[in-house]
């Protein structure tokens, strides 16, 4: 039997306070007390975190990182040259409070630069080669500052399903 681990988060809003984030002036701010936590989940990453970092993001270049802590969050994948960001999301980012924290997350990230794209587990596991070619098409830097859409393959969560916006194209 395969035991999967699901990425269980809480949706209440960090309260951002800049005196508990770590600045270096070469790394984004982080949070220290994330640090044992983004190992854990380094180790034991969802089936689709798993598919898409030894697929494919591992040897990609630009160089990613994965779990990476920024400000009060923990992002699944990060490349720095790339001022992007990499979220696989789960069943739980679908629920309303899901959306709105993942709003606002991704409000304080873009305040630092960042574009996030977002993909659903279904998308990684079952539509693989889209997901990559998804990440293929990204410029090397920015065009604008709104970023790109919650998923470059389509509008997330689109008429309150739980399906991603692939899985619903192949319908």
């Amino acid at each position: 039997m395969i035991k999967s681990r699901v990425k269980e988060r809480s949706y209440k809003l960090p309260t951002h306070h800049e005196h508990s984030l770590i600045t270096t002036g070469f790394h984004l701010p982080y949070n220290p007390q994330l640090i044992a936590q983004t190992r854990e989940m380094r180790k034991n990453p969802t089936p689709a975190e798993k598919k898409l970092w030894y697929e494919y993001l591992r040897a990609y270049k630009p160089r990613f990182l994965r779990q990476r802590p920024i400000d009060n969050y923990i992002v699944d994948f990060y490349c720095a040259q790339r001022k992007l960001v990499i979220e696989i999301d789960g069943d739980s980012h679908f629920t309303d409070e899901g959306i709105e924290y993942d709003q606002a997350r991704t409000h304080i990230l873009e305040g630092y630069g960042l574009r996030v794209m977002r993909f659903t587990n279904k998308e990684v596991l079952e539509n693989f080669d889209a997901v990559c070619a998804a990440i293929e098409e990204i410029p090397p830097t920015p065009l604008d500052k709104g970023g790109y859409p919650e998923s470059p393959l389509g509008k997330r969560g689109e008429g309150g399903s739980q399906r991603g916006p692939l899985q619903q194209s192949l319908d």
